[in-house]
C-alpha cells in the first residue's frame, strides 16, 4: 500500500513540474499564437464535445432525443444564469440522468 502511495505523489510531482516548468523557465509575454490559441480553443473543444455527445441520438424512434434536448437546454440556461461551467455541466447531468431514470 506504501508503495503504491509513493509512485502516485512521485507521478503527481513530475506531473506538476513538466507542467509548471515552461512558466518558471520563460517569464516572459507569450507568443501572440499561443495567445490566440488560447482563447480559441477552449469553445472549440466545447464544440466538438457537444457534438460527439449528440452524435447518436436517433430522432426517428422515441424518446425523439427529447432527453438530450432538455439537458442540453438545462446546461445553457444554467450556464447564462449562473456563468459557472462546473455548475452547469452538473446540472445537465443531473437532468440527464433523472429524465431518463423516471420517464
Amino acid at each position: 500500500m506504501m508503495h503504491s502511495a509513493v509512485l502516485v505523489g512521485v507521478m503527481a510531482i513530475f506531473s506538476f513540474l513538466l507542467r509548471a516548468l515552461p512558466f518558471i523557465l520563460v517569464r516572459k509575454e507569450p507568443p501572440k499564437f499561443i495567445a490566440y490559441l488560447g482563447k480559441v480553443l477552449p469553445p472549440a473543444i466545447i464544440g466538438m464535445l457537444v457534438i460527439y455527445c449528440l452524435k447518436d441520438i436517433n430522432l426517428t424512434v422515441k424518446p425523439f432525443g427529447l432527453p438530450e434536448i432538455i439537458a442540453c437546454l438545462g446546461v445553457v440556461i444554467v450556464h447564462v444564469w449562473r456563468r459557472n461551467s462546473i455548475i452547469s455541466i452538473i446540472a445537465g447531468t443531473t437532468i440527464y440522468i433523472l429524465i431518463t431514470s423516471f420517464i
